[in-house]
């Protein structure tokens, strides 16, 4: 990783959140909306040049049962340098330490992320079960 790139754990303003989540090809949140769920998740990582957010991820769930790895991103611009690995590092890292051995941890992978997510472990459901979801 450059190193001149900050990693933190401290919440990101949501306006620089929806401008990275749009930049990295996520679809944009409304303000409040991302104001709230920023500041009920359980963990985040940073990455930062310059001040500037150029890559994060973050953990919701109930801290007990159910964990969710969400907003994993990083601006355009700087992938292919690791830094994907470098946020699921952090994030399995945290899981490790504080998800119980019964926790269930998810995530929605889009193709062909899915690549870096099976290196920390992670494996498709299909054919038990599917991911679903419903829009508002």
């Amino acid at each position: 990783m450059n190193s001149h790139i900050q990693l933190g754990h401290g919440v990101p303003e949501a306006e620089e959140y929806n401008k990275l989540r749009v930049k990295a090809g996520l679809s944009p949140k409304d303000i409040e909306a991302s104001r709230r769920g920023l500041q009920g998740s359980l963990f985040i990582v940073t990455l930062r040049l310059e001040g500037k957010l150029i890559g994060m991820g973050r953990v919701i769930g109930d801290g007990g049962c159910m964990y969710h790895v969400v907003d994993i991103a990083v601006d355009p611009d700087h992938q292919g340098q690791g830094l994907g690995k470098r946020i699921m590092a952090e994030i399995t890292g945290y899981l490790d330490h504080n998800a119980p051995p019964t926790a269930y941890v998810s995530l929605i992978a889009d193709v062909p992320a899915d690549r870096l997510y099976r290196q920390f472990g992670f494996e498709e459901t299909a054919p038990a079960s599917v991911g679903m979801y419903r829009r508002f």
